[in-house]
Protein backbone atom coordinates (compact mmCIF):
# COMPACT_ATOMS: atom_id res chain seq x y z
CA UNK A 1 0.00 0.00 0.00
CA UNK A 2 1.29 3.49 -0.82
CA UNK A 3 1.38 6.50 1.34
CA UNK A 4 0.12 9.97 -0.43
CA UNK A 5 2.08 12.15 -0.72
CA UNK A 6 1.89 14.87 1.35
CA UNK A 7 3.94 18.02 2.84
CA UNK A 8 5.52 16.86 6.52
CA UNK A 9 4.35 18.61 9.02
CA UNK A 10 6.94 19.84 11.52
CA UNK A 11 6.69 17.71 14.65
CA UNK A 12 7.73 19.33 18.49
CA UNK A 13 9.39 17.22 21.03
CA UNK A 14 6.52 16.69 23.48
CA UNK A 15 6.58 17.01 26.92
CA UNK A 16 3.58 17.13 29.30
CA UNK A 17 2.96 19.91 32.22
CA UNK A 18 1.69 17.91 35.29
CA UNK A 19 -2.38 17.50 35.19
CA UNK A 20 -4.52 19.80 36.94
CA UNK A 21 -5.28 18.68 40.23
CA UNK A 22 -8.63 18.92 42.12
CA UNK A 23 -11.92 19.71 40.43
CA UNK A 24 -11.82 20.71 36.64
CA UNK A 25 -13.80 24.18 36.09
CA UNK A 26 -13.29 26.48 33.31
CA UNK A 27 -12.68 30.26 34.08
CA UNK A 28 -12.81 33.34 32.07
CA UNK A 29 -9.15 33.53 31.59
CA UNK A 30 -8.93 30.06 29.99
CA UNK A 31 -10.79 31.51 27.23
CA UNK A 32 -9.60 34.84 26.88
CA UNK A 33 -6.00 34.05 26.45
CA UNK A 34 -6.88 32.55 23.51
CA UNK A 35 -8.61 35.33 21.98
CA UNK A 36 -7.68 37.20 18.65
CA UNK A 37 -5.72 39.51 20.04
CA UNK A 38 -3.84 37.65 22.39
CA UNK A 39 -3.22 34.65 20.90
CA UNK A 40 0.13 35.48 19.74
CA UNK A 41 1.00 37.31 23.21
CA UNK A 42 3.89 35.09 24.95
CA UNK A 43 2.69 36.93 27.95
CA UNK A 44 -0.10 34.60 28.50
CA UNK A 45 1.46 32.08 28.11
CA UNK A 46 1.02 31.17 31.83
CA UNK A 47 -2.70 31.58 31.50
CA UNK A 48 -2.90 29.05 28.68
CA UNK A 49 -1.01 27.01 30.43
CA UNK A 50 -3.51 26.62 33.30
CA UNK A 51 -6.37 25.91 30.78
CA UNK A 52 -3.76 23.46 29.14
CA UNK A 53 -3.57 21.24 32.07
CA UNK A 54 -7.57 21.39 32.85
CA UNK A 55 -7.60 19.45 29.44
CA UNK A 56 -4.82 17.43 30.37
CA UNK A 57 -6.41 16.08 33.73
CA UNK A 58 -9.95 15.82 31.73
CA UNK A 59 -8.51 13.80 29.23
CA UNK A 60 -6.78 11.72 31.66
CA UNK A 61 -9.56 11.16 33.88
CA UNK A 62 -11.82 9.82 30.74
CA UNK A 63 -8.98 6.73 30.17
CA UNK A 64 -10.10 4.58 32.49
CA UNK A 65 -13.79 4.52 31.16
CA UNK A 66 -12.60 4.59 27.71
CA UNK A 67 -10.66 1.69 28.65
CA UNK A 68 -13.74 -0.46 29.83
CA UNK A 69 -15.35 0.53 26.78
CA UNK A 70 -12.80 -1.27 24.87
CA UNK A 71 -11.15 1.81 23.66
CA UNK A 72 -6.90 1.78 25.10
CA UNK A 73 -5.79 5.13 24.51
CA UNK A 74 -3.02 7.86 25.98
CA UNK A 75 -3.46 11.39 26.38
CA UNK A 76 -1.65 14.24 25.39
CA UNK A 77 -2.09 17.70 24.79
CA UNK A 78 -1.17 20.35 22.67
CA UNK A 79 1.26 23.65 22.79
CA UNK A 80 0.62 26.38 25.07
CA UNK A 81 2.92 28.77 23.83
CA UNK A 82 3.38 30.48 20.41
CA UNK A 83 5.83 28.66 18.47
CA UNK A 84 6.99 27.67 15.27
CA UNK A 85 4.66 24.27 14.97
CA UNK A 86 1.45 26.63 16.09
CA UNK A 87 2.44 29.15 12.93
CA UNK A 88 3.43 31.29 15.83
CA UNK A 89 -0.29 31.41 17.26
CA UNK A 90 -2.31 29.79 20.26
CA UNK A 91 -6.09 29.96 19.43
CA UNK A 92 -6.94 26.30 20.24
CA UNK A 93 -5.43 23.89 22.85
CA UNK A 94 -6.86 20.58 23.03
CA UNK A 95 -5.99 16.73 24.49
CA UNK A 96 -6.02 14.24 22.59
CA UNK A 97 -6.51 10.68 23.05
CA UNK A 98 -5.10 8.61 21.14
CA UNK A 99 -4.10 4.71 20.81
CA UNK A 100 -1.70 3.25 22.74
CA UNK A 101 1.96 2.61 22.89
CA UNK A 102 1.57 -1.31 22.37
CA UNK A 103 -1.24 -0.42 20.02
CA UNK A 104 1.09 1.80 18.32
CA UNK A 105 3.91 -0.86 17.77
CA UNK A 106 1.36 -3.31 16.16
CA UNK A 107 0.22 -1.36 13.59
CA UNK A 108 4.12 -0.53 12.70
CA UNK A 109 4.77 -4.03 12.27
CA UNK A 110 1.72 -4.15 10.02
CA UNK A 111 2.66 -1.06 8.43
CA UNK A 112 6.40 -1.34 7.87
CA UNK A 113 9.04 0.65 9.08
CA UNK A 114 8.97 3.47 6.29
CA UNK A 115 4.68 3.67 5.97
CA UNK A 116 4.89 4.13 9.82
CA UNK A 117 7.68 6.16 9.96
CA UNK A 118 6.43 9.58 12.68
CA UNK A 119 3.64 7.20 13.91
CA UNK A 120 3.88 8.54 17.59
CA UNK A 121 3.01 11.74 16.43
CA UNK A 122 -0.58 12.52 17.39
CA UNK A 123 -2.34 13.73 14.56
CA UNK A 124 -0.59 10.59 12.46
CA UNK A 125 -3.04 8.21 14.59
CA UNK A 126 -6.85 8.97 14.76
CA UNK A 127 -8.04 10.47 18.15
CA UNK A 128 -10.44 11.30 20.27
CA UNK A 129 -10.38 15.35 21.24
CA UNK A 130 -11.94 18.59 24.32
CA UNK A 131 -10.31 21.21 23.38
CA UNK A 132 -11.39 24.71 24.28
CA UNK A 133 -10.91 27.77 22.03
CA UNK A 134 -11.79 31.78 22.37
CA UNK A 135 -15.49 31.21 22.25
CA UNK A 136 -16.14 27.75 22.26
CA UNK A 137 -15.61 24.19 23.73
CA UNK A 138 -15.23 21.09 21.53
CA UNK A 139 -15.79 17.13 21.91
CA UNK A 140 -14.31 15.20 18.66
CA UNK A 141 -13.22 12.53 16.73
CA UNK A 142 -10.60 13.38 13.76
CA UNK A 143 -8.52 11.93 11.18
CA UNK A 144 -5.82 13.87 10.00
CA UNK A 145 -4.77 13.53 5.97
CA UNK A 146 -1.37 12.29 7.68
CA UNK A 147 -3.64 9.37 9.57
CA UNK A 148 -3.92 8.06 5.81
CA UNK A 149 -3.33 4.45 7.65
CA UNK A 150 -6.93 5.09 9.99
CA UNK A 151 -8.81 6.48 7.40
CA UNK A 152 -7.88 4.07 4.70
CA UNK A 153 -8.99 1.27 7.42
CA UNK A 154 -12.47 3.02 7.91
CA UNK A 155 -13.23 3.49 4.02
CA UNK A 156 -12.33 -0.24 3.58
CA UNK A 157 -13.89 -1.41 6.26
CA UNK A 158 -17.58 -0.01 5.35
CA UNK A 159 -16.24 -1.27 1.32
CA UNK A 160 -15.80 -4.34 2.81
CA UNK A 161 -19.25 -4.61 4.93
CA UNK A 162 -21.77 -2.40 3.88
CA UNK A 163 -22.16 1.26 5.71
CA UNK A 164 -25.15 0.07 7.40
CA UNK A 165 -23.49 -0.17 10.93
CA UNK A 166 -21.37 3.16 10.50
CA UNK A 167 -24.91 4.98 9.80
CA UNK A 168 -26.05 3.13 13.00
CA UNK A 169 -22.73 4.72 15.09
CA UNK A 170 -23.32 7.70 13.55
CA UNK A 171 -26.50 8.37 14.11
CA UNK A 172 -26.53 6.80 17.94
CA UNK A 173 -24.31 10.49 18.48
CA UNK A 174 -27.08 12.89 18.72
CA UNK A 175 -25.26 16.37 18.96
CA UNK A 176 -22.26 15.94 16.91
CA UNK A 177 -21.90 16.75 13.52
CA UNK A 178 -19.92 14.80 10.31
CA UNK A 179 -17.58 17.15 8.91
CA UNK A 180 -14.99 16.56 6.16
CA UNK A 181 -11.85 18.69 5.57
CA UNK A 182 -13.13 22.42 5.00
CA UNK A 183 -16.15 21.49 3.34
CA UNK A 184 -19.38 23.47 4.18
CA UNK A 185 -21.77 20.52 4.20
CA UNK A 186 -23.77 19.34 7.10
CA UNK A 187 -24.36 15.75 8.05
CA UNK A 188 -25.77 16.33 11.41
CA UNK A 189 -25.40 12.68 13.94
CA UNK A 190 -28.96 11.63 14.34
CA UNK A 191 -30.47 12.34 10.85
CA UNK A 192 -28.25 11.43 8.23
CA UNK A 193 -29.43 8.98 5.97
CA UNK A 194 -28.09 6.51 3.64
CA UNK A 195 -28.03 8.74 0.51
CA UNK A 196 -26.37 10.98 2.88
CA UNK A 197 -23.75 9.26 4.18
CA UNK A 198 -22.83 7.72 0.81
CA UNK A 199 -22.70 11.14 -0.39
CA UNK A 200 -19.79 11.85 1.95
CA UNK A 201 -17.67 8.66 1.65
CA UNK A 202 -17.88 9.58 -2.39
CA UNK A 203 -16.07 13.06 -1.67
CA UNK A 204 -13.84 12.21 1.16
CA UNK A 205 -10.51 10.67 0.72
CA UNK A 206 -8.52 9.05 3.03
CA UNK A 207 -4.61 11.27 2.79
CA UNK A 208 -6.32 14.19 1.10
CA UNK A 209 -9.02 14.94 3.14
CA UNK A 210 -9.39 15.19 7.24
CA UNK A 211 -12.31 13.53 8.67
CA UNK A 212 -14.41 14.63 11.85
CA UNK A 213 -17.32 13.75 14.06
CA UNK A 214 -17.50 16.83 16.32
CA UNK A 215 -19.92 18.68 19.20
CA UNK A 216 -19.00 22.42 19.53
CA UNK A 217 -20.79 24.28 22.60
CA UNK A 218 -20.38 28.04 21.20
CA UNK A 219 -19.46 30.24 24.97
CA UNK A 220 -18.63 33.43 23.65
CA UNK A 221 -17.57 36.58 25.71
CA UNK A 222 -20.06 38.04 28.02
CA UNK A 223 -22.24 34.74 27.40
CA UNK A 224 -20.00 31.94 28.61
CA UNK A 225 -22.87 30.42 30.87
CA UNK A 226 -22.85 26.80 31.27
CA UNK A 227 -19.21 26.67 30.51
CA UNK A 228 -18.15 28.24 33.38
CA UNK A 229 -20.49 25.37 35.91
CA UNK A 230 -19.32 23.22 37.80
CA UNK A 231 -20.80 20.36 35.71
CA UNK A 232 -19.21 21.81 32.00
CA UNK A 233 -16.25 19.22 32.03
CA UNK A 234 -17.93 16.49 33.30
CA UNK A 235 -20.69 17.14 30.69
CA UNK A 236 -17.64 16.94 28.37
CA UNK A 237 -16.10 13.87 29.37
CA UNK A 238 -19.43 11.81 29.11
CA UNK A 239 -19.55 13.01 25.54
CA UNK A 240 -16.10 11.81 24.62
CA UNK A 241 -17.05 8.81 26.28
CA UNK A 242 -19.91 8.41 23.58
CA UNK A 243 -17.15 8.19 21.11
CA UNK A 244 -15.56 5.09 22.20
CA UNK A 245 -17.70 2.71 19.90
CA UNK A 246 -17.02 5.01 16.66
CA UNK A 247 -13.45 4.90 17.92
CA UNK A 248 -13.51 1.55 18.07
CA UNK A 249 -15.00 0.68 14.48
CA UNK A 250 -12.47 3.83 12.84
CA UNK A 251 -9.48 3.43 14.08
CA UNK A 252 -7.04 0.22 12.47
CA UNK A 253 -6.69 -2.72 15.35
CA UNK A 254 -6.66 -6.22 15.79
CA UNK A 255 -10.33 -6.31 16.11
CA UNK A 256 -10.77 -3.55 13.12
CA UNK A 257 -8.12 -4.33 10.32
CA UNK A 258 -9.10 -3.89 6.88
CA UNK A 259 -5.89 -2.08 5.71
CA UNK A 260 -5.38 -4.49 3.40
CA UNK A 261 -8.73 -6.15 2.45
CA UNK A 262 -9.22 -5.87 -0.76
Amino acid sequence: MARPSRRVMPTPKHSDPKPHDGPILFEEGDFHGLSEGLARDPQYNDRRLIARRKLLALGKRALPKLAEAGALLECRTSLHNPSQFNGNKVSRIWAYLMRSKADKKELKSVLGRDLAKDLDSAYKNAYLCVAVEAEALEVSIRIHPDAWYDGMNLKKRVEAEGQAQLLALLNELHGFQLRMHDWRGEWRCGEISPERLTEFLGHWTPGEHSFAVEQRFPCPSGARGPALEEGAALHLESELLRLAPLYRYTAWSEESSFLFSS
